[in-house]
């Protein structure tokens, strides 16, 4: 049967983590059916029809889908599950909101964070922050799936030729309401797709110094994010956390200042292509994932760093 992809998007622009799924999709089955729920997106789904391997779009516009409501969402999903044997959402903040509660809804067990498809009922995920991969064998009737977008290459953005189908919104179950949104703003590249990130722990001892970091990171183009233990200790905003809980990323380089290497932490940067890693430690475990390891005091490494780009 057909996979059903759930597109994440802003109502103006595809998010890229979609085109990763795609690609996962087309491993479990051709027929690949991308659904773009939203209010004023047509151009989302015109986008999500140009993708390659894509065979229909469908679109439902409504004010209720507007601001990404789990339950409005995964309302309209239910309804639809009947004609497919998969529904794939990336493993973003969004699809880990929505899709377990498809899952629920449906009464299967959901497969979470996928980073290999063997066959069509056949997947691998990682288990213990990583540290193992799981082969997950399921029967279940609909497999109700999230796509670790790092680990699959992005399907082209052009090239497809879908028809896109008008559909309408489900009954909304009134079991929450948009009140209002505070969103952060940067002039830096989002932290989840952005090619370079350098990223903090707790060796930063305090927010302020996390201003050498941005220093660095404005003269690299760089995305900043922290670990946990930065996040927890005040340092930060919790939508910098990079790890297990947080943010899975994949930079072309990553550049670890202050960070022990926690295996919560490297869950969630170890497929990063280049680790830099700078600790005074020389026995932190971070050095043992790094490409290139400096055992130097950060409060005077990263100035000198700063200075030399």
């Amino acid at each position: 049967m057909a996979v059903l992809v759930i597109a994440e998007h802003d109502n103006n622009e595809l998010n890229p983590a979609t085109l990763a799924t795609v690609t996962a999709a087309k491993a479990m089955d051709n027929d690949v059916t991308v659904l773009v729920m939203g209010h004023n997106a047509g151009g989302v789904a015109e986008a999500a029809a140009k993708v390659a391997g894509v065979g229909k779009v469908l679109h439902a516009d409504d004010a209720g889908l507007e601001h990404s409501l789990a339950e409005n969402r995964a309302a309209l999903i239910v309804s639809l599950a009947g004609d497919y044997g998969h529904i794939v959402a990336p493993s973003t903040t969004s699809g880990k909101n929505i899709l377990p509660r498809v899952a629920a809804l449906l009464d299967v067990q959901q497969i979470s964070d996928i980073v290999e498809v063997e066959s069509a009922d056949t997947f691998v995920r990682p288990i213990y922050a990583g540290n193992a991969m799981a082969t997950v064998q399921s029967s279940d009737g609909i497999k109700v799936i999230t796509v670790r977008t790092t680990t699959f290459a992005k399907a082209e953005a052009e090239g497809g030729s879908a028809s896109v189908e008008q559909i309408a919104a489900a009954e909304d179950p009134g079991l929450s309401s948009f009140v209002g949104e505070r969103l952060s703003e940067s002039d830096r590249p989002d932290l989840a797709t952005a090619k370079i990130v350098v990223s903090g722990g707790r060796g930063m001892q305090n927010g302020e110094n996390f201003e050498m970091l941005y220093k660095v990171a404005d003269k690299l183009g760089a995305a900043v994010g922290a670990s946990r233990a930065a996040v927890d200790a005040g340092f930060v905003p919790n939508d910098m956390q990079v790890g297990q809980t947080g943010k899975v990323v994949a930079p072309e380089l990553y550049i670890a200042v202050g960070i022990s290497g926690a295996i919560q932490h490297l869950a969630g940067m170890k497929d990063s292509k280049v680790i830099v890693a700078i600790n005074k430690d020389e026995e932190a475990p971070i050095f043992q994932v790094a490409d290139y390891g400096l055992v130097a005091d950060l409060f005077q490494a990263v100035p000198e760093l700063e200075s030399k780009l």
